[in-house]
């Protein structure tokens, strides 16, 4: 009685935000499944001109009374995602985790630092990517994907306000429940997830999951510790989001706790 469906919600981002975790999280629920990896169907043009079956067929099997849910955080910041979507599907309801812009930035950054150091590529340190020529390097990537008022403004053409929840990804980890609870509401999904099914782990630092007699954590790539960086080039990176961070609040009509 199962079949695959085509996601009747989708984590669109961002990238560092804490996607991962909001979906491992969602997991718990008896009535979501979720895709096993991240799709990129609506960002890479190699995807998505395979078509809708073949997005289809990357799906878990589900049953009636279950929600789909896939995540690809680089659809926040594509262009093509928002159209996209919404030809697919135009009352979808969307899931977007949010954290610091500053805090995404140096996130994002110890990623790729990790990343080259394993493939044994050069690395360049944090202040030397950030600062050109005395500056503040605004064309860096990582900036670039925490101007999250430019990037929403791309959705709101597509999508109304009440098809988009935003997830506080800082108060995810320090506080799971609440902000899953927020989540069931807005999926109108039964309350199934408790404060039960998660435990801190004292080694890592953020909480874990326990469900169907099983504990896991997230993988050990998530909880990395960050570079200390030079307050100077902090005291820049806030600055520079301060403006588009207002913007981002009078836009959804909520105000978050970043610097």
């Amino acid at each position: 009685g199962t079949s695959r469906q085509i996601p009747q919600t989708i984590i669109i981002g961002v990238r560092k935000g804490g996607t991962r975790a909001l979906l491992e999280m969602l997991d718990i629920h008896p009535n979501i499944v979720v895709a096993a990896t991240e799709v990129h169907f609506f960002d890479w043009d190699e995807n998505y001109v395979k078509g809708i079956d073949w997005y289809r067929s990357l799906m878990p099997f589900s049953y009636g009374n279950q929600i789909t849910i896939e995540k690809t955080p680089g659809y926040f910041t594509s262009p093509q995602a928002p159209e996209r979507i919404h030809d697919m599907n135009s009352s979808i309801k969307l899931l977007l985790i949010l954290r610091d812009p500053t805090e995404r930035v140096i996130s994002d950054y110890t990623q790729v630092y990790y990343n080259r150091v394993e493939s044994h590529k050069p690395v360049q340190l944090f202040e030397d990517i950030v600062i050109k020529n005395g500056a503040l390097n605004t064309k860096y990537k990582a900036i670039q994907r925490s101007l999250y008022d430019v990037h929403m403004e791309k959705w709101l053409k597509h999508f109304s306000l009440d098809q988009i929840h935003i997830v506080d990804g800082n108060t995810l980890i320090k506080d799971p429940l609440p902000e899953l609870q927020k989540v069931e509401r807005f999926l109108n999904l039964p309350s199934r997830i408790m404060s039960s099914n998660f435990y801190f782990n004292q080694t890592k630092g953020f909480y874990c999951i326990r469900s169907d007699g099983r504990e896991r954590c997230l993988h050990e790539s998530k909880g990395r510790p960050h570079p200390l960086v030079n307050n100077t080039v902090l005291e820049q990176l806030y600055s520079y989001f301060r403006e588009h961070n207002a913007k981002f609040y009078r836009m959804v009509n909520h105000s978050f706790d970043w610097h």
